[in-house]
This record gives C-alpha cells, structure tokens and sequence, in this order.
C-alpha cells in the first residue's frame, strides 16, 4: 500500500491586494502583499519586449517611477499600465504569460 499527501497552497486571487510599493531602480519594484508575501518583481524584461507605444513609454523611468497604490493594485497614470494582482504575486511577468491593460 502506498500513502500519498499532496500539499497545496492555494491563495484566492479575489483575496490579494499590495499594500506596499518601493521603487528600487532599474525597473524593479519590491511589492509588499496584504499576507505578508514580498516579491521584488523586474518589470524592465517586460518593458523592453513589449511592442505598443503606450506600453513602450514607460520605459522612461522617470514616467515609470510615478505608479500608485490604488485600490489595492500597482497603477500608473490612471490604469493607463497595470498587471493582474496575482501576476505579480507570483512574478510571472514574462510577455507571454500576462495579460495586462492598456487605454
């Protein structure tokens, strides 16, 4: 007889908000979760592959720095650029695996 345990760890998206943001330089921000939960998330991979122009733009640090806490989400420039919560959660970033907004 062979006995299997199998852990999860499952986190309702629905539950996960940012409660703090740091800018640390070169397009990384170090992202402070309402459970405790730290990442440093690299957006400049992202922002270098990224072909619109509205996204393009913030490859500019200065516009890049200017981001928010809004409603529990990183924000810039009235969700002209955001990511889902639970991407940046788990720091999948990567082009093809997010979906993010544009205007």
């Amino acid at each position: 007889m062979e006995i299997l345990e199998q852990y999860t760890t499952h986190i309702a998206q629905e539950d996960i908000s940012i409660l703090d943001a740091n800018y640390i330089g070169d397009f990384a921000i170090r992202i402070s979760f309402n459970n405790g939960h730290q990442k440093l998330v690299d957006f400049k991979p992202f922002l270098e592959s990224a072909k619109h122009p509205s996204v393009k733009k913030y490859l500019d640090e200065s516009l890049f720095k200017e981001f928010q806490i809004v409603n529990g989400n990183l924000d810039w420039n009235d969700f002209d650029l955001c990511f889902p919560i639970y991407d940046l959660y788990i720091n999948a970033l990567k082009k093809e695996n997010t979906t993010y907004n544009i205007k």
